[in-house]
């Protein structure tokens, strides 16, 4: 899971410190649901992040989905919210004989192997029938140079200003490596900065995904992206009711292709019709007082169980019928 604080670049600037220090606007309070749409309103599906104006809030999750210029661009007509670039480094080098990973600034050559992928399948006890829930994958960073990615980054947002690009970026254990990364990132004019620490992905850890998600969604000063197993409209309302801004999305168009953005999109306001919602914030996060631990279940359900048998002892004489009681008196003897 990748749930990440995106923050809006305005000026460069080489501090890290001060990359990761504006936050978004909070999640505002609310007290249940609020039915604010109007009778044959068309739902409206955008967001603003950290000022960040999205169409919908389907991003591109970093990963081969967003590879290149080609299929960035292709993204972008196909109507997709956001773009996360495949994660660009400096440093990585790759000794295929002997297996080694040599970090060092002054190498730039990755080698991606094929095949490199395997069907993650549930259920399917080794054969070929189990529901996909996931890529099994030594997909390494971008294999492609630093430059030629600076160069189309520039490329995409001279043809699509409008359109929000993040680029994804890696650096080994050096504070100075990672300033250098970003203010030459952040010259292509690209629009937010993902740091990529970590990757798992597929529908197998969307519940841990909603489970940290839950963990932060209250955090005022956090905007957060929800990700993993995310196929449908209904996958991405379940994170955006836990305090979601965007969705990403990688595994799916990978499997689906990058149409998928049209089919969430309409599940989602399906969704939002149903409950007449007219926006992403008449609901955003308003799950989140539900959302508990297996420990306060466990609790719970003791305590029903203990005012089950009670009410189960029942009237035992017909001198202790009451007014008051009565209808309650009745039930404690079905």
């Amino acid at each position: 899971m990748a749930s990440l604080s995106w923050t809006h670049i305005g000026v460069t600037n080489n501090s890290v410190a001060e990359f990761v220090r504006n936050r978004c606007r909070p999640i505002s309070a609310r007290v249940g649901l609020r039915v604010t749409a109007e009778t044959g309103r068309e739902p409206d599906l955008s967001v603003t992040v950290n000022g960040l104006q999205m169409p919908n809030p389907f991003v591109i999750g970093s990963g081969p989905p967003g590879t290149n210029y080609t299929v960035m661009k292709r993204a972008f007509d196909e109507g997709w919210g956001a773009v996360i670039a495949k994660t660009a480094s400096s440093f990585l080098a790759v000794d295929v004989d002997v297996f080694v990973y040599d970090v060092s600034l002054d190498a730039t050559k990755v080698i991606n192997v094929t095949p490199r992928y395997a069907r993650l399948r549930a259920g399917s006890n080794g054969s070929a029938k189990g529901q996909i829930i996931g890529w099994e994958n030594i997909e390494l960073i971008s294999d492609r140079p630093l430059e030629t990615m600076l160069k189309e980054f520039k490329q995409l947002k001279a043809e699509y200003p409008d359109r929000i690009l993040i680029a994804s970026i890696m650096e080994e254990y050096n504070k100075a490596a990672w300033e250098e990364l970003i203010d030459r990132v952040e010259q292509t004019g690209i629009d937010a900065i993902e740091v990529n620490f970590s990757c798992p992905h597929g529908t197998g850890v969307m519940n841990i995904a909603k489970m940290m998600k839950s963990e932060y969604g209250d955090k005022e000063d956090l905007s957060l992206s929800g990700i993993g197993g995310v196929e449908t409209g209904g996958d991405a309302a379940e994170f955006l009711l836990l305090g979601a801004s965007t969705v990403q999305v990688c595994t799916g168009v990978m499997m689906h292709g990058y149409g998928l953005v049209k089919k969430l999109c309409a599940e989602l306001k399906d969704f939002m019709r149903m409950h007449n919602f007219s926006s992403i914030e008449d609901f955003r996060g308003v799950s989140l007082e539900y959302f508990t631990t297996h420990m306060d279940l466990v609790r719970r359900q003791q305590e029903a169980i203990k005012q089950r048998k009670a009410i189960k002892k029942g009237l035992q004489s017909d001198k202790d019928w009451t007014g008051d009681g009565f209808v309650n008196e009745t039930e404690s003897m079905v």
